[in-house]
């Protein structure tokens, strides 16, 4: 998950903190300067001063006491969502060290005060790539507070150098208002979020329902993931308000611990088999806090033993955190998002997962097979000019994530260009076992994400064993942006982008020839196969043959009537040589032969569905073979017309 680190707008930390020292002298960002670019693109505050820490407090440090979710508080900024990130970060040690890097060496040290040089670097992951951000320790101050981010402890200044560093990468501290709890919940991991909507899923009335998705959210925060929730607001007048329970609507929640808490003293505790599903939050403001059920001085509390509320860092505070039953949440809350770490490693103990990353693009051209924004399924003229990935699901079936993200806009909100696109994707089984060209008619969807004009895209689906093109598209036609493909299987997909329409031309062609033709063969099922055991059954696999290459299907276990369902492609220099398609039987040590057909493939053959008696190998005639094969076929003469 943790890649090679790029040096954001090429300043290296080391070199630059060296250099400071060696000339005495504080560092002074020339790509983030102390003044309005670097607060505000549109709004303006006046009478801000930038101080230094130092200038703040006599005893300034990175870290009062440890890090902990309790330490941030929100600004003057609406950036409740940067925050509440940061509190689910702060709970996570192996996380907050990758975006606080070295932070002994950074830490202020009143033994060396020469070592102090006023610059800081923090990492995150952008667009497929961990970038390294520097930055002086000018902060924005108003009578002499902070007026961003800031911690309970006046002389902590861990995120506020942190928020300083996000807003840098995202142009402005103002670029910060009203943005995604999932993006940044994603720029601190390189993990996956997935954003579920509580209201659609009925998970207040469905328990099961309910129970399934709390064993979801427990896994991600025992693995290492982090977490958001929030209430959606339906208006403006909504945003901020207080329901009558404490929560806040249009306000991004950390949460910072899911369990199952026992209820019960002593030894019955351990003995009777009741567990409550049981989820804690924190409110970025560092106060209102929820007071049903639960609150931190509910009777409730009164069922679980002294131990258990130790255990779980139960403390009566107007803090902000708080807990809920996980009922409780799914009926108050609307949205929960998941940022997952897919785990790549091959020496974890948790399932590992294989990464295809790919970058892509949606580009505009008049040409319409070179134009690669088409818009979605909706622009059946266009559709099929996006960007087209193939991949192959190579087990019985497998659960595939999918997520798309277009590059992020944030910093081109100065320009007022920082609206994201509304983007999806869907996917389509591929029948063509060897499909290595762009596809031209519309093949079986099998599924589809959302369109949403959000940073990115989450789709987790299972899929049967075959071959699929994801099609990632922008919800209307002719936008143009870039975006970033992550797929996730169990086994390597060979996921890989169809950029040819159809077999180049090569220096070799005026030699070897060109096709003339493509021909399609669907080979939908056989039927009255030879028994091949006591049983009465067969193992038979569909082998399609043209040219030299050859098409291999999935063994159909157990029967003498398979529906195969498989297609095969072949672009056909010789159109006058036939098309072989035999089944096979699959034995242990020697598979035995069925039979087979010959088809012609002319273009002007317009059959739909050819029901064939196998045949012998050569050039027998004889119909003594058992079985008949039902096959489709499709030529042209125009090799981009399949």
């Amino acid at each position: 998950m943790f890649s090679s680190v790029k040096p954001y707008g090429n300043q290296r930390y080391a070199s630059l903190k060296k250099e400071c020292q060696r000339r005495k002298q504080l560092f002074e960002d020339p790509l983030f300067p102390a003044n309005d670019d670097s607060l505000f693109y549109k709004s303006r505050i006046q009478g801000i001063q930038w101080k230094r820490p130092k200038e703040i407090c006599n005893d300034p440090h990175l870290f009062v006491d440890g890090i902990s979710s309790h330490d941030l508080h929100q600004g003057q900024v609406g950036n409740c969502w940067f925050v509440a990130a940061c509190s689910s970060l702060a709970s996570r040690e192996s996380l907050w060290q990758k975006v606080i890097p070295d932070w002994k060496e950074q830490e202020w040290n009143s033994e060396k005060p020469e070592s102090y040089v006023g610059i800081f670097h923090f990492q995150f992951w952008r667009f497929g790539q961990w970038l390294d951000v520097v930055i002086d320790d000018r902060l924005p101050t108003l009578h002499n507070q902070l007026i961003y981010c800031h911690s309970n402890s006046r002389n902590e200044f861990w995120c506020a150098l942190v928020e300083k560093a996000y807003a840098k990468l995202s142009g402005c501290y103002e670029a910060l208002d009203g943005g995604n709890t999932a993006d940044a919940l994603v720029d601190f991991t390189g993990g996956v979020s997935e954003p579920i909507d509580l209201t659609e899923g009925d998970y207040i009335t469905d328990e099961a329902k309910r129970n399934l998705l709390f064993e979801r959210v427990l896994k991600v925060h025992n693995r290492g993931g982090l977490i958001s929730c929030s209430i959606k607001a339906t208006s403006a007048a909504d945003m901020e308000a207080r329901l009558a329970c404490g929560l806040v609507k249009g306000h991004a929640y950390a949460v910072t611990d899911v369990r199952k808490v026992r209820l019960g003293h002593g030894l019955l505790s351990f003995f009777k088999s009741e567990k409550l599903d049981m989820i804690r939050m924190r409110n970025p403001w560092g106060e209102r806090e929820w007071n049903g059920p639960w609150s931190d001085t509910s009777e409730e509390w009164q069922k679980v033993s002294k131990s258990e509320r130790e255990k779980m860092g139960m403390t009566v505070e107007d803090d902000g955190e708080f807990w809920m039953t996980f009922e409780d949440f799914c009926k108050y809350f609307t949205d929960i998002i998941k940022c997952r770490l897919i785990n790549t490693s091959y020496l974890s103990i948790h399932k590992t997962w294989e990464e295809a990353v790919l970058h892509g693009a949606w580009t505009r051209n008049s040409d319409p097979l070179k134009n690669r924004c088409g818009g979605c399924i909706n622009h059946k003229d266009t559709f099929l000019q996006n960007p087209q990935y193939v991949f192959d699901v190579k087990k019985a079936e497998d659960e595939v994530l999918i997520s798309i993200q277009q590059k992020p806009k944030r910093t081109s909100r100065k320009e007022g260009k920082g609206e994201n696109l509304a983007i999806g994707f869907d996917i389509h089984k591929v029948v063509e076992l060897n499909r290595n060209y762009r596809m031209h008619t519309l093949q079986q969807k099998v599924a589809s994400s959302i369109y949403i004009n959000s940073r990115s895209v989450f789709l987790r689906t299972d899929l049967k064993e075959g071959r699929y093109v994801i099609i990632p598209t922008t919800f209307d036609p002719g936008h143009v942006g870039e975006f970033l493909l992550r797929i996730f299987t169990d086994v390597p997909s060979d996921c890989r982008e169809l950029t040819l329409d159809e077999p180049p031309h090569t220096c070799w062609s005026g030699m070897c020839g060109y096709p003339q033709v493509v021909s399609q063969i669907h080979v939908l099922a056989a039927a009255g196969l030879k028994n091949q055991d006591s049983q009465g059954g067969a193992d038979p696999y569909v082998i399609m043959k043209c040219e030299g290459q050859k098409v291999r299907s999935p063994v159909k276990k157990n029967t003498v009537s398979p529906e195969f369902d498989v297609k095969g492609l072949f672009y056909r220099k010789k159109p006058g040589q036939p098309i072989i398609v035999q089944i096979w039987n699959h034995n242990l040590i020697s598979d035995e032969f069925l039979g087979q057909v010959a088809l012609t493939g002319d273009p002007s053959d317009r059959q739909l569905v050819h029901t064939l008696h196998l045949q012998d190998k050569g050039n027998k005639r004889s119909n003594d073979l058992s079985g008949t094969i039902a096959v489709r076929l499709l030529s042209s003469n125009i090799l981009t017309n399949v």
